[in-house]
């Protein structure tokens, strides 16, 4: 008799044993039998209901029968042997074939005796045949798992199917413990949240989400562990943010000043959008409270977050502090450099540069100068976090696409100080509510949902390849008026090599089309070497080249105003998000800018889709939520990378409702109780603790 806990390892599980629990391990990260329990049907096959024989049809998928066995036997030589099987219903009759294991089932097969039968059926010799299927006694004897009336289907692979660990051994497994260990899933949430939201007990959720009774039942599984899944995802983050509020005390920035005032009044060459000043008054808001802010600035590309980060910093500069930039790359950390020093003009702040390519004289002073206080801002790429680079007082991190840093890398940022500095990070990328809600729950969020006055929404068109001369045509015309042109061919990660061919095919038939020296197209991708990317993507700044024929390394970093057409080949290649960020390199001038997006004539649905949304919005936030249900999280903005999102039952693109309704829930039971330390939270304290050892529950003073 096998006697266990939930913790007990998955080896001494009868049937699995040394070698079968290795591959577990390997194939499934299953150690435990609550590993195994935590191993979720993906979908599951409906046997409600009975099929006559008269209503097969091959195009039918897994269906299941009622009937008698009125004949069997073995038939064929011993090299080529099987067991035929008749089962009769009312209505007709239909063969069952066995190829393998023949003496079992033979002498477990009964004449006469009514059965369940499970397959996909099939035609031979003008008849209808099923191969191997899954008979069951009638009627069903009842278990504490019911009566499979919704077979559960459980991802397995090859590995373990070798194993017979198919779906249905992973059921009998799932079965096995349930039947055993039942009684020791233990609750983990509070009863009046349960009552609450009307969740049925964890122990009643687990044994349906396994073998459901039925429909409803299934249905109320799910919701609770969807809703305990984000519940605790929610709790993790907002009880962190609140004991980092409490314990960090923030840099106070309680003078807005005259370097802030002067740019605002005397230099800004443009209006602030309502947006951008709400952001700003947020900002503010953050380092007046004496806590450490942190803060996620969302705006689509061309929103104006530089104009926010500079101001921020002038902030920080007003009241005594240096102030840092770190981006993901060399060329947008120069372009931020440029940014910047434009918009002041050389005046209220001496702002410096950092960068893997910055000279070890030029590293030198910069070193002594920002250690003395003598810079004011500092710009730069992962240089920054080095430990030689140390600041006299750092007050505001900004964090350009903070996707693209590990949490360790941010983290040494933060250290450059005794108290933390102010934490601000920019995306160019919108993310979804719910996606924002996971990824960055522990942030407050602000939105620049606002393009600056004047600037043209980019006009979006989808051309096949069958209108390629159109599209020449359409180039030579916006040439002709003195305007630059973006080609960009998809990175295709199977074969660079590929890749390549494709972008040199293109260029070849460009030349033909762009001929010198009337005109020039300047070229770059990945292959080549960062002195002949710069000096290309240079010439194509400085209007030396009309054309710029690259892979993808242009989705960021490039800041063209006089370029205003993008061409897109192969456009179906490409997720939404990155056409849309692909699109925001154009649309930077005061001039009517284009996209177009160059396809095949076979698209998918989702390809179609994608290509249709573009040419109707230019919202990256619609469009980030479309993206989010055709891709799901794990691939918007590297999220797969973070480690938060490895969701097993919820799903951020269905699931909206049910994550409010969890944040609301914590948010409302922090306000509460700060500490969990009222006795009805004492599970939450202990499943924290268990699961998430990094989490401290020390009083906070």
């Amino acid at each position: 008799m096998f006697a266990a806990t939930l913790d007990t390892g998955i080896e001494y599980l009868k049937g699995v044993g040394p070698k079968r629990a290795e591959l577990l391990q390997k194939e499934l990260g299953i150690f435990t039998c609550e590993d195994l329990l935590n191993h979720f049907p993906f979908r599951y096959i409906d046997r409600t209901r009975f099929y006559k024989i008269r209503e097969l049809d091959p195009e039918l998928p897994y269906v299941q029968l009622l009937g008698r066995i009125t004949e069997k036997k073995i038939v064929g030589d011993k090299y080529k042997r099987r067991l035929v099987a008749q089962l009769t219903d009312d209505t007709g009759a239909v063969e069952l074939v066995w190829f393998q294991g023949l003496k079992w089932v033979d002498d477990n097969l009964l004449l006469g005796k009514v059965y369940v039968v499970f397959g996909k059926p099939s035609v031979f010799n003008g008849g209808f045949s099923f191969s191997h299927p899954e008979l069951e006694n009638y009627p069903r004897p009842a278990t504490i798992t019911g009566n499979l009336s919704l077979q559960p289907v459980y991802h397995s692979t090859e590995k373990l199917k070798k194993a017979f660990l198919d779906s249905k051994g992973l059921q009998k497994l799932q079965m096995l413990v349930l039947e055993q260990l039942l009684k020791e899933i233990r609750e983990t949430m509070p009863p009046y949240i349960l009552d609450r939201y009307k969740l049925p007990g964890k122990r009643e959720a687990i044994l349906n989400i396994h073998f459901p009774q039925d429909i409803e039942a299934l249905k109320q599984a799910e919701r609770r562990l969807k809703f305990e899944e984000l519940f605790f995802l929610q709790l993790q983050m907002l009880y962190t943010k609140q004991q980092r509020e409490r314990k960090f005390k923030g840099h106070l920035f309680n003078l807005v000043g005259e370097r802030v005032n002067a740019f605002y009044n005397d230099i800004l060459p443009f209006e602030l959008t309502g947006a951008q000043k709400r952001v700003v008054r947020e900002i503010r808001a953050d380092t007046q409270r004496g806590a450490q802010m942190n803060r996620l600035v969302q705006g689509d590309v061309g929103s104006g977050k530089t104009a926010v980060a500079l101001m921020s910093m002038l902030l920080a500069a007003d009241n005594g502090y240096q102030a840092c930039m770190m981006a993901p790359t060399e060329i947008l950390a120069r372009q931020h450099y440029e940014s910047v020093t434009g918009l002041l003009k050389g005046r209220l702040a001496r702002v410096e540069v950092l960068t893997g390519s910055t000279s070890k004289k030029e590293r030198t002073l910069l070193h002594r100068d920002l250690e003395s206080g003598a810079v004011d801002m500092l710009i730069g790429t992962h240089a920054l976090i080095e430990d030689k680079v140390k600041f006299r007082n750092l007050g505001m991190v900004i964090i350009d696409e903070q996707h693209r840093f590990g949490v360790e890398q941010r983290a040494r940022l933060w250290r450059k100080n005794v108290v933390p500095p102010h934490i601000l990070v920019m995306t160019a990328t919108p993310i979804p509510r719910t996606l924002a809600m996971t990824l960055y729950g522990d942030l407050d969020v602000s939105v620049i949902d606002e393009l600056p006055a004047g600037r043209k929404p980019v006009e979006t068109r989808h051309l096949y390849e069958g209108q390629r001369l159109r599209m020449f045509g359409f180039m030579r015309e916006e040439i002709a008026k003195g305007r630059q042109v973006y080609i960009v061919y998809p990175l295709i990660r199977e074969s660079e090599k590929l890749d390549l061919l494709h972008l040199e095919a293109g260029i070849e038939q460009l030349s033909y089309q762009f001929p010198r020296p009337e005109y020039q197209i300047s070229i770059v991708h990945g292959k080549m070497s960062n002195a002949d990317k710069q000096y290309e993507m240079q010439r194509f700044v400085e209007g030396r080249s009309q054309i710029m024929v690259a892979t993808t390394v242009i989705e960021v970093g490039v800041n063209v105003p006089n370029a205003s057409v993008m061409i897109i080949e192969n456009a179906e290649r490409f997720g939404l998000s990155q056409l849309h960020q692909l699109r925001g390199r154009v649309g930077r001038g005061a001039e009517q800018s284009f996209c177009i997006l160059m396809s095949g004539n076979n698209l998918t649905r989702e390809g179609r889709l994608r290509l249709e949304t573009m040419v109707r919005t230019n919202n990256g936030f619609e469009i980030s939520e479309i993206d989010l249900q055709l891709r799901g999280p794990g691939d918007i903005s590297g999220t797969q990378q973070s480690g938060v999102l490895e969701l097993k039952v919820a799903d951020l693109a269905k699931d909206q409702l049910i994550l409010q309704e969890a944040r609301n829930m914590v948010l409302g039971l922090l306000k509460e109780d700060p500490s969990l330390e009222l006795p009805q939270h004492s599970l939450l304290r202990t499943y924290l603790s268990k699961r998430h050892s990094g989490i401290a529950f020390d009083k906070i003073s």
